[in-house]
């Protein structure tokens, strides 16, 4: 403690919100907290959804107007108080849930001098549908859907297959296979847990027998 209040004295660190502190001159970003939560506090938080697409260069299109920055993170976990209180350059919308499990599908991102987890294309696209249609617009999710041509099937398989979301795992295999992605083919849907009941995601939508959901009209006719 002697040592800390030394260095603020000598300006040479200055606190951080309530309980982290930052070398003076440093410009903090949400990814630089990112490492730090990560690393120091061990904790399972990160880039999710449509802002880890963009992070992996997925979506920049639909990124450019886009105001919130989503985090996930594991099931009791809390964003600090000193993070969900600053002023960044956008607005953090942060959501803990168990309903993937917590190390599938996170990829290392280098972030120009360090790195940080990331939710690789496959759990980010999840993410974006357990989000809607609430909290995420399905159209925007499907011209997601549209650009992941390369998604790894064994990891899809093993996503879908730990997933506790049906509606999650029944829309991503009606996407996929409504964009004709080739490594839709390569999975193995009787292995996937789709629960019983119908699903009605709005009103005045169009029935999807084959995964037993409702989705808007624009969506079931292909109107992007």
């Amino acid at each position: 403690m002697q040592l800390l209040h030394r260095y603020k004295k000598s300006n040479w660190i200055k606190a951080f919100g309530n309980g982290a502190i930052q070398k003076c001159g440093d410009k903090i970003t949400i990814e630089g907290a990112l490492y730090a939560l990560q690393q120091q506090a061990d904790l399972g938080i990160h880039p999710a959804g449509r802002t880890a697409l963009s992070l992996m260069g997925k979506t920049h299109y639909l990124e450019l107007m886009a105001k919130n920055y989503v985090l996930f993170g594991n099931k009791g976990e809390k964003l600090p108080t000193w993070m969900a209180n600053q002023k960044w350059e956008k607005e953090i919308k942060y959501y803990s849930s168990l309903f993937l499990p917590a190390n599938i599908g996170l990829v290392d991102k280098d972030m120009n001098g360090f790195t940080i987890k990331v939710s690789s294309s496959a759990r980010a696209i999840m993410e974006c549908l357990y989000l809607s249609p609430k909290d995420q617009e399905l159209m925007e999710c499907y011209e997601m859907m549209e650009g992941l041509n390369n998604l790894r099937p064994s990891l899809v398989q093993e996503l879908l297959e730990q997933c506790t979301s049906v509606k999650v795992k029944r829309l991503f295999l009606y996407m996929a296979k409504k964009a004709g992605h080739a490594w839709y083919e390569m999975l193995n849907v009787e292995k996937i847990d789709l629960g019983s009941g119908k699903r009605k995601l709005v009103e005045n939508g169009v029935y999807i027998s084959e995964f037993k959901i409702t989705v808007p009209k624009d969506l079931a006719n292909g109107e992007l």
